[in-house]
């Protein structure tokens, strides 16, 4: 079937790293998924919460939010409103768990790196360019630490990729944007290592339940869109 945007079913939208985005950030990187385009940043801190002080462990979290003009109407800004949604403390959690998969926080030493992810533009997949986008910039923060003398050792294990994927009209479709989004029958978010393993599989029947076939078929196509989006990653950290 074709897409609104053109694409085959199992293809991922252009992806684009833009490493050093911000000057003053240990690393940011402006990610885009198609229409999609999110800015993170990730800032490199001594000390970590209190809960870990002693510890001799590190400390990676994320924080997620839209600018009021992301989408296609403003909405206000949660800091304006003074509290955070639901939407928005679930996929700040999201961002933090995956990334901490990456990390060694022994290694890391009891030192901290806030990931920040702001969403410019959204075309559907922000959570999923997010964590795509941010592992680079965690691991420009990890190499201008160790550069600095503040970290020993390589605290990454892996990297990470997360990517959408649902079934419209019946059809397993990678990458969703907007159009697919809105329409899916199931929309599922799977973020994985560069070496093949399972972070987390976040999947939903929004309309007709779908068995274990079409469950392996999505889990494939998310598998094979991680990978690719892995190989974009490396070539983005070897320039």
């Amino acid at each position: 079937m074709t897409r609104s945007d053109g694409r085959q079913a199992d293809q991922l939208r252009q992806v684009t790293f833009q490493r050093g985005w911000l000057e003053q950030a240990e690393g940011s990187t402006l990610v885009t998924f198609g229409r999609t385009r999110v800015l993170c940043t990730a800032s490199f801190t001594a000390g970590v919460p209190r809960w870990l002080s002693g510890s001799g462990k590190g400390w990676v979290t994320a924080e997620y939010s839209m600018l009021p003009r992301a989408t296609n109407t403003r909405n206000q800004r949660e800091s304006v409103k003074g509290k955070l949604s639901g939407r928005t403390q679930e996929i700040s959690r999201l961002i933090g768990r995956s990334l901490r998969a990456a990390v060694d926080m022994e290694k890391l030493g009891e030192n901290s790196i806030l990931i920040d992810c702001d969403v410019l533009q959204a075309d559907g997949g922000t959570r999923t360019a997010a964590i795509t986008g941010a592992y680079l910039a965690l691991v420009d923060s990890i190499n201008w630490a160790k550069e600095q003398g503040l970290v020993a050792g390589d605290p990454l294990i892996d990297s990470i990729a997360a990517i959408s994927v649902g079934i419209v009209s019946g059809e397993p479709r990678l990458d969703l944007h907007y159009d697919d989004d809105v329409s899916a029958d199931t929309d599922m978010n799977v973020v994985m290592t560069g070496s093949g393993k399972f972070i987390e599989v976040q999947g939903t029947a929004e309309q007709e339940a779908f068995d274990r076939d079409l469950l392996n078929q999505l889990l494939d196509l998310a598998s094979n869109g991680c990978a690719q989006l892995t190989a974009l990653q490396q070539q983005a950290l070897a320039q």
